[in-house]
């Protein structure tokens, strides 16, 4: 059996390969003094959550851009935080995102214990972990996808997931140093992004070859191993998107609770297992032709539309008519407007 990895060799590779990402303190300016600014750190878990380094970075920047310190942001407006949102995708991230920024300015900044952090809204375990390791270099076990990956294959843990995780768990916790824990917790994230990839992993420049079970074993492109995963159900619905003379379009507020949380949409009925008509009230609605189509974490949706130019004298049952930017409106509805803006005349 191979002896365990040594965190040392890790942070040895990180020195030299260490991805440069906008919201990192590089190891060569931590090892100088810079100190992580923890609300880029949270920033960057939040948008991390679920979601890839390549599509984050860009809403990062604009992010920092906009709202540089937490006080700002806890100083925004919520539609314009929900529009600049819209693409990442789970929105109750970015509800949370706003309750957490207003709460850390209330209490006037970060925790800085793992205990502090997980009383905040929108951090859990790993959230609070993770933000306790980078900002503040505290020996917490930071365990995500990445990590997972690495530890079933250096430990050739061949338990499926998600039962393997407590495992996993426990195996990174007994790597996890004393010296320079955020850099390491760093260190192991990009070694399963760069090197242990889901496939063909690189095994010939990883600086834990010759520690890994799985490699040895000649199993590492299979692990982790997964159960088969369950077809994702289709939903349908069907949208209407109405038009005054002023160019105003009806919307309606979605429930805080729930897909879509607190953004604005185009009304209509539930989608289910098939369409539903709810029109808003009476008028010409006309069907452009077109099949809206997107997928969401766990069903795909399949919405109709119906799209109407309205007299200013339109009374809808729900809903209100308000000037909108389509870059307030979440991925399938912006989608939806692009479809009906089309159909109607200039």
């Amino acid at each position: 059996m191979c002896d365990a990895p040594k965190p040392a060799d890790l942070l040895a590779w990180y020195d030299r390969h260490a991805r440069d990402l906008p919201w990192r303190v590089a190891p060569a300016d931590r090892s100088a003094g810079m100190v992580p600014d923890p609300y880029a750190v949270w920033l960057s878990e939040i948008m991390l959550q679920q979601t890839t380094v390549a599509a984050v970075r860009d809403y990062f920047t604009r992010f920092m851009a906009l709202w540089p310190t937490v006080k700002a942001l806890a100083a925004a407006e919520d539609d314009r935080v929900m529009g600049e949102w819209a693409g990442l995708g789970y929105y109750a991230r970015a509800r949370n995102l706003l309750k957490c920024a207003r709460a850390v300015t209330q209490i006037g900044g970060f925790p800085t214990t793992r205990a502090g952090l997980e009383e905040l809204p929108g951090i859990g375990p790993y959230t609070s972990a993770a933000i306790a390791a980078i900002a503040y270099d505290l020996p917490e076990t930071v365990v995500d996808g990445n990590v997972e990956r690495v530890m079933a294959r250096v430990f050739q843990i061949e338990m499926p997931l998600p039962e393997a995780k407590p495992e996993m768990k426990a195996r990174a916790a007994s790597l996890t140093p004393a010296t320079r824990p955020g850099d390491y917790a760093q260190a192991v994230m990009d070694l399963g992004a760069t090197i242990c990839t889901p496939k063909s992993p690189a095994c010939g420049i990883c600086p834990w070859t010759t520690h890994c079970q799985a490699r040895r074993a000649g199993v590492q492109a299979t692990l982790p191993a997964r159960k088969p995963k369950t077809p994702k159900p289709t939903r349908y619905g069907i949208a209407y998107l109405a038009r005054r003379p002023d160019g105003a379009w009806l919307v309606e507020r979605r429930p805080e609770k729930g897909l879509l949380g607190g953004m604005l949409g185009w009304p209509g009925a539930e989608w289910g297992d098939f369409a539903t008509e709810a029109a808003p009230f009476r008028a010409d609605w006309t069907d452009p032709g077109v099949e809206v189509r997107h997928t969401f974490t766990h069903f795909h949706l399949r919405l109709a539309l119906r799209v109407a130019e309205v007299p200013d004298s339109a009374r809808p049952r729900v809903g209100t008519f308000q000037k909108i930017r389509p870059s307030d409106l979440p991925t399938v509805m912006r989608k939806a407007f692009d479809v009906a803006k089309a159909a109607m005349p200039d």
